[in-house]
Protein backbone atom coordinates (compact mmCIF):
# COMPACT_ATOMS: atom_id res chain seq x y z
CA UNK A 1 0.00 0.00 0.00
CA UNK A 2 1.36 3.41 -0.92
CA UNK A 3 1.01 5.77 2.01
CA UNK A 4 0.46 8.71 -0.34
CA UNK A 5 -2.61 6.97 -1.78
CA UNK A 6 -4.12 6.03 1.57
CA UNK A 7 -7.57 7.46 2.14
CA UNK A 8 -8.47 8.53 5.65
CA UNK A 9 -12.15 7.71 5.35
CA UNK A 10 -12.16 4.59 7.55
CA UNK A 11 -12.85 4.49 11.28
CA UNK A 12 -10.24 1.91 12.32
CA UNK A 13 -6.74 1.33 10.96
CA UNK A 14 -5.04 -1.98 11.78
CA UNK A 15 -1.26 -2.02 11.44
CA UNK A 16 1.02 -5.02 11.09
CA UNK A 17 4.25 -4.78 13.08
CA UNK A 18 6.88 -6.37 10.83
CA UNK A 19 7.94 -4.24 7.89
CA UNK A 20 5.19 -1.71 8.55
CA UNK A 21 5.86 -0.14 11.97
CA UNK A 22 9.55 -1.12 11.81
CA UNK A 23 11.96 -3.19 9.76
CA UNK A 24 11.81 -6.86 10.74
CA UNK A 25 15.26 -7.21 9.19
CA UNK A 26 16.69 -4.72 11.68
CA UNK A 27 15.24 -6.72 14.56
CA UNK A 28 16.58 -10.02 13.25
CA UNK A 29 20.06 -8.67 12.53
CA UNK A 30 20.33 -7.66 16.18
CA UNK A 31 19.12 -11.11 17.24
CA UNK A 32 21.68 -12.74 14.95
CA UNK A 33 24.49 -10.77 16.55
CA UNK A 34 23.24 -11.72 20.01
CA UNK A 35 23.14 -15.39 19.03
CA UNK A 36 26.63 -15.15 17.55
CA UNK A 37 27.87 -13.60 20.81
CA UNK A 38 26.17 -16.32 22.86
CA UNK A 39 27.68 -19.04 20.66
CA UNK A 40 31.14 -17.47 20.73
CA UNK A 41 31.01 -17.23 24.53
CA UNK A 42 29.69 -20.78 24.92
CA UNK A 43 31.79 -22.63 22.34
CA UNK A 44 34.59 -20.18 21.51
CA UNK A 45 34.92 -21.65 18.02
CA UNK A 46 33.68 -18.76 15.88
CA UNK A 47 33.63 -14.99 16.19
CA UNK A 48 30.22 -13.41 16.81
CA UNK A 49 30.74 -10.78 14.09
CA UNK A 50 31.68 -13.44 11.52
CA UNK A 51 28.63 -15.56 12.32
CA UNK A 52 26.29 -12.54 12.39
CA UNK A 53 27.64 -11.37 9.02
CA UNK A 54 27.03 -14.79 7.50
CA UNK A 55 23.53 -14.95 9.00
CA UNK A 56 22.76 -11.55 7.47
CA UNK A 57 23.83 -12.76 4.02
CA UNK A 58 21.72 -15.91 4.33
CA UNK A 59 18.70 -13.88 5.48
CA UNK A 60 19.09 -11.36 2.64
CA UNK A 61 19.47 -14.03 -0.06
CA UNK A 62 17.43 -17.00 1.21
CA UNK A 63 15.09 -15.74 3.93
CA UNK A 64 14.63 -16.19 7.64
CA UNK A 65 13.93 -19.93 7.65
CA UNK A 66 17.25 -20.70 5.95
CA UNK A 67 19.40 -18.99 8.58
CA UNK A 68 19.77 -21.64 11.30
CA UNK A 69 20.24 -24.57 8.90
CA UNK A 70 22.94 -22.58 7.09
CA UNK A 71 24.94 -21.76 10.23
CA UNK A 72 24.44 -25.29 11.49
CA UNK A 73 25.99 -26.65 8.28
CA UNK A 74 28.79 -24.09 7.95
CA UNK A 75 29.89 -23.99 11.59
CA UNK A 76 28.88 -27.51 12.67
CA UNK A 77 26.50 -26.19 15.31
CA UNK A 78 24.83 -28.88 17.39
CA UNK A 79 21.04 -29.03 16.92
CA UNK A 80 20.63 -28.43 20.69
CA UNK A 81 21.33 -24.75 19.95
CA UNK A 82 18.27 -24.40 17.71
CA UNK A 83 16.03 -24.03 20.78
CA UNK A 84 18.31 -21.26 22.09
CA UNK A 85 18.17 -19.57 18.70
CA UNK A 86 14.37 -19.70 18.55
CA UNK A 87 13.98 -18.52 22.15
CA UNK A 88 16.29 -15.62 21.41
CA UNK A 89 14.24 -14.60 18.38
CA UNK A 90 11.12 -14.54 20.57
CA UNK A 91 12.58 -12.94 23.70
CA UNK A 92 15.69 -11.01 22.69
CA UNK A 93 16.74 -7.97 24.67
CA UNK A 94 18.01 -6.14 21.60
CA UNK A 95 20.53 -3.34 22.11
CA UNK A 96 19.04 -0.83 19.65
CA UNK A 97 15.51 0.54 19.45
CA UNK A 98 13.29 -0.26 16.45
CA UNK A 99 12.56 2.93 14.55
CA UNK A 100 9.24 3.72 12.93
CA UNK A 101 9.87 5.05 9.40
CA UNK A 102 9.13 8.78 9.11
CA UNK A 103 6.27 8.33 6.56
CA UNK A 104 4.55 5.88 8.94
CA UNK A 105 5.00 8.31 11.85
CA UNK A 106 3.39 11.03 9.73
CA UNK A 107 0.49 8.70 8.91
CA UNK A 108 -0.02 7.81 12.58
CA UNK A 109 -0.09 11.49 13.49
CA UNK A 110 -2.58 12.26 10.68
CA UNK A 111 -4.82 9.46 11.93
CA UNK A 112 -4.68 10.73 15.52
CA UNK A 113 -5.43 14.29 14.35
CA UNK A 114 -8.36 12.93 12.33
CA UNK A 115 -9.61 11.14 15.48
CA UNK A 116 -9.29 7.74 13.85
CA UNK A 117 -8.87 4.57 15.87
CA UNK A 118 -5.59 2.69 15.54
CA UNK A 119 -4.74 -0.87 16.57
CA UNK A 120 -2.23 -3.56 15.73
CA UNK A 121 -3.18 -6.81 14.03
CA UNK A 122 -0.08 -8.96 13.71
CA UNK A 123 0.82 -12.44 12.53
CA UNK A 124 3.40 -14.65 14.15
CA UNK A 125 4.36 -15.82 17.60
CA UNK A 126 2.50 -13.55 20.08
CA UNK A 127 5.42 -13.67 22.55
CA UNK A 128 7.82 -12.51 19.84
CA UNK A 129 5.48 -9.82 18.56
CA UNK A 130 4.89 -8.44 22.07
CA UNK A 131 8.63 -8.44 22.66
CA UNK A 132 9.18 -6.38 19.50
CA UNK A 133 6.62 -3.83 20.69
CA UNK A 134 8.76 -3.20 23.78
CA UNK A 135 11.63 -2.01 21.60
CA UNK A 136 9.77 0.34 19.25
CA UNK A 137 10.94 3.95 19.44
CA UNK A 138 7.64 5.79 18.95
CA UNK A 139 9.19 9.25 18.81
CA UNK A 140 6.66 11.87 17.70
CA UNK A 141 3.90 9.26 17.59
CA UNK A 142 4.32 8.39 21.27
CA UNK A 143 0.73 9.38 22.04
CA UNK A 144 -0.49 6.57 19.75
CA UNK A 145 0.76 3.82 22.02
CA UNK A 146 -1.28 5.03 25.02
CA UNK A 147 -4.57 3.63 23.71
CA UNK A 148 -3.21 1.01 21.32
CA UNK A 149 -4.83 -2.42 21.36
CA UNK A 150 -2.91 -5.40 19.99
CA UNK A 151 -4.52 -8.40 18.31
CA UNK A 152 -2.73 -11.57 17.29
CA UNK A 153 -3.96 -13.30 14.13
CA UNK A 154 -2.56 -16.68 15.18
CA UNK A 155 -4.17 -16.51 18.62
CA UNK A 156 -7.59 -15.46 17.26
CA UNK A 157 -7.52 -18.14 14.57
CA UNK A 158 -6.47 -20.74 17.14
CA UNK A 159 -9.61 -19.83 19.08
CA UNK A 160 -11.61 -20.21 15.81
CA UNK A 161 -12.28 -16.49 15.44
CA UNK A 162 -12.06 -14.65 12.16
CA UNK A 163 -9.75 -11.76 13.17
CA UNK A 164 -11.59 -9.06 11.22
CA UNK A 165 -15.03 -10.21 12.36
CA UNK A 166 -13.81 -10.31 15.95
CA UNK A 167 -12.27 -6.83 15.82
CA UNK A 168 -15.27 -5.35 13.98
CA UNK A 169 -17.54 -6.68 16.71
CA UNK A 170 -15.26 -5.42 19.48
CA UNK A 171 -15.18 -1.91 17.99
CA UNK A 172 -18.86 -2.09 16.96
CA UNK A 173 -17.97 -1.18 13.37
CA UNK A 174 -19.00 -2.55 10.02
CA UNK A 175 -16.08 -4.39 8.39
CA UNK A 176 -15.96 -1.85 5.56
CA UNK A 177 -14.89 0.78 8.12
CA UNK A 178 -11.67 -1.14 8.87
CA UNK A 179 -8.48 -0.82 6.85
CA UNK A 180 -5.61 -3.27 7.31
CA UNK A 181 -2.13 -1.92 6.62
CA UNK A 182 0.09 -4.96 6.36
CA UNK A 183 2.49 -3.79 3.69
CA UNK A 184 4.10 -0.48 2.85
CA UNK A 185 5.32 0.29 -0.65
CA UNK A 186 7.87 3.06 -0.92
CA UNK A 187 6.58 6.05 -2.87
Amino acid sequence: MKLSELSLDKSLYLFELDDVLFSKREYLLQVYYLFGSFYEFTEGSVKASEMAGFMKKVYDHHGETAVFPAIQTLYGIDSKYEDNFNRLIANAQIPLRLLIPHPVTELLLRLVEGQKQIAILTKGNPVEQLNKLRFIEWGESDKVKESLKVYFVDELEFKSFNPIDYIAEEYRLPKDQILIINEIIEN
